[in-house]
């Protein structure tokens, strides 16, 4: 149980910071979208470097289901404790999201989030969670220092190659539904997202295993 709440509990971090940086980003950029971007993908990558630090000894500090069960399909994960996983990655976004809205003054649940939808967002979700799961399956348990560096750095940087901003978290788009702010979505769009995210999963997989093997 205490893994399940430092699960849940770093996920909410996460949102917090992801959504209250685009909510502050957007209070003091005057209305500059690429000022308010850079600090959302500066304070997302850097509270992912300590979150890591924070949780990988108390929960693996995964965030996020598509890492969750790309860590299971690959065996590095026990199947007892997948859905519980799941479940506190999902309550720990939404309640991430909901404290920002307290820090900031705003109605706890929003709706009406940013438009996110066509082929050109899909194929961006798909792109980024690629990466992600690519990053995470390569990374070597005795370089543990690695991960915050890595997954950090991957993230604040596909914020500004993808053109949805890279979710790349199922969890997080969930709950990324539930704010109009600037790191929100509509909650139609949210199953597109989470469609290409999941292909984007299984993509790193087999990337991860077909590169594994001997090219000779």
């Amino acid at each position: 149980m205490r893994r399940y709440f430092a699960e849940g509990l770093g996920t909410a971090f996460l949102l917090a910071a992801v959504v209250g940086s685009g909510i502050m980003g957007e209070r003091l950029s005057g209305g500059n979208a690429a000022v308010t971007l850079l600090a959302n993908s500066l304070a997302t990558g850097f509270a992912l470097v300590a979150l890591i630090i924070a949780f990988a000894p108390r929960s693996g500090a995964h965030f996020n289901p598509v890492v969750t069960l790309a860590l299971w399909w690959r065996r590095d994960f026990p199947r007892a404790e997948l859905l519980p996983y799941l479940a506190a990655q999902c309550i720990g976004a939404i309640a991430g999201v909901l404290a920002a809205h307290a820090m900031f003054d705003l109605p706890l649940l929003q709706s009406y989030g940013v438009p996110r939808t066509g082929w050109a967002q899909w194929w961006s979700e798909c792109v980024a969670t690629f990466g992600l799961v690519f990053i995470v399956l390569s990374l070597r348990r005795d370089q543990p220092w690695a991960a915050p560096a890595a997954v950090g750095a991957y993230i604040a940087a596909a914020y500004w190659f993808t053109a949805s901003t890279s979710f790349a978290n199922p969890a997080v788009t969930l709950a990324r539904g539930m704010t109009a702010s600037f790191s929100g979505i509509r909650l139609e769009d949210v199953s597109g997202f989470v469609a290409a995210q999941l292909l984007g999963g299984l993509l790193g997989l087999w990337a991860d295993r077909a590169l594994q093997k001997p090219l000779l």
